[in-house]
């Protein structure tokens, strides 16, 4: 299993390679769909850390911390500060296609697209409430869900 700033510095990498940029909300977003995706195809998470249900979405708190500092501008890479995971080639292929789906829209648009009706953070966050765990199971129905219908 992975973490965050290892899938992250795997899509900074892949967005470089590809004259691209990624701001945080995009870096934080692409992480998350990447292990939904994830936990629906092979039913394991790809990241260990906690997801958690803020405000404004699905939200690794470490991850967070990390990235903060670009606010709206492009995340400059590699992030450091952490023990970092080799990926193993199934973990790069799946992200490799998460960037290739999701990894031009805006970080508006992902952060609609984790907010829909019936997502994970949709029935995890409850207003006022600050940083309810959204629980991989959760997680895994949504995407396996998702998965049966492509």
């Amino acid at each position: 299993m992975a973490n965050s700033i290892s899938v992250a510095n795997y899509l900074l990498t892949l967005a470089e390679e590809s004259d691209a940029t990624l701001t945080p909300m995009q870096v934080l977003k692409l992480v998350y769909i990447a292990h939904g995706w994830n936990l629906g195809l092979y039913g394991k998470p790809l990241i260990k850390e906690e997801i958690q249900a803020w405000q404004y979405g699905p939200v690794i708190p470490r991850l967070y911390k990390l990235i903060k500092k670009f606010r709206s501008n492009p995340v400059q890479g590699p992030l450091s500060g952490v023990q970092e995971h080799d990926l193993k080639d199934k973990e790069k292929d799946l992200i490799k296609q998460v960037f290739k789906i999701y990894g031009k829209k805006t970080g508006p648009a992902l952060s609609r697209l984790t907010h829909q009706a019936g997502s994970p953070w949709a029935l995890t966050y409850s207003e006022g409430e600050f940083g309810m765990l959204i629980s991989n199971d959760i997680i895994e129905d949504h995407y396996s869900r998702l998965a049966q219908r492509k």
